[in-house]
């Protein structure tokens, strides 16, 4: 049974896979408006329904692999160790997934995440969205500080300057993919840059009143 189910969510997988891949050759090449969810759909050999179940959307099928990730920090710091600080869960995880070389950061050899890159600033709709999913990150983290502070301004305040950190490393990570430099050089140069940004925000996160950053600089 259990292995019935690792291939049902491997197949899974590779079909959302494909729809993205048809998306984002279609899309880059014509154009976003210029593609309709049914030749996406004929591309990746699927039917449009099925799309639709994966996606939702045919923005969806654009930008769904990286709002899969909206949670990552809100998540680095709920499950972060006793004593351990946000800002340094945060940094773990980052520095991980640098080590993984995970796309979701701006790390990666697919040409196709180049074009994707290029095809969000092309599209105000698809630009939409991901700021969208950038507030919605806010939002989870600033709800997970806030849970161990009650007080919800400061969370947010602590929330915006945590995801404007991660944000500027992969902004980073984007712009020197898109002008050629070796992957490996720039994972290398970004797991320095995670160092210094988050010592940064944790310097300044110290400067709170001590009775509010019950949950910033260790979990109880």
């Amino acid at each position: 049974m259990t292995e019935e189910l690792g291939l049902r969510a491997r197949k899974k997988k590779q079909t959302a896979s494909r729809i993205w891949q048809a998306a984002v050759d279609l899309c880059s090449e014509r154009g976003f408006d210029h593609v309709s969810v049914a030749e996406i759909a004929e591309a990746a050999e699927v039917s449009k329904m099925t799309v639709f179940n994966y996606f939702g959307t045919k923005e969806g099928a654009i930008v769904g692999p990286m709002e899969e990730h909206v949670g990552d920090p809100a998540r680095a710091v709920r499950e972060r160790q006793p004593g351990e600080s946000a800002v340094v869960a945060m940094r773990g995880q980052f520095l991980e997934q640098i080590a993984g070389r995970d796309p979701s950061i701006g790390l990666s050899g697919d040409p196709r995440a180049l074009r994707l890159r290029q095809l969000i600033s092309e599209t105000p709709t698809l630009t939409l969205r991901v700021v969208s999913f950038h507030m919605r990150s806010i939002q989870l983290l600033a709800d997970a500080l806030a849970e161990e502070t009650d007080d919800a301004l400061l969370a947010r305040v602590a929330a915006a300057q945590l995801i404007g950190a991660r944000n500027a490393l992969i902004v980073e990570n984007h712009r020197r993919t898109l002008v050629g430099d070796p992957l490996d050089e720039i994972a290398e140069d970004c797991a320095a840059s995670a160092e210094r940004v988050f010592g940064q925000v944790e310097t300044g996160l110290q400067g709170y009143p001590e009775k509010n950053l019950q949950g910033y600089p260790g979990k109880n």
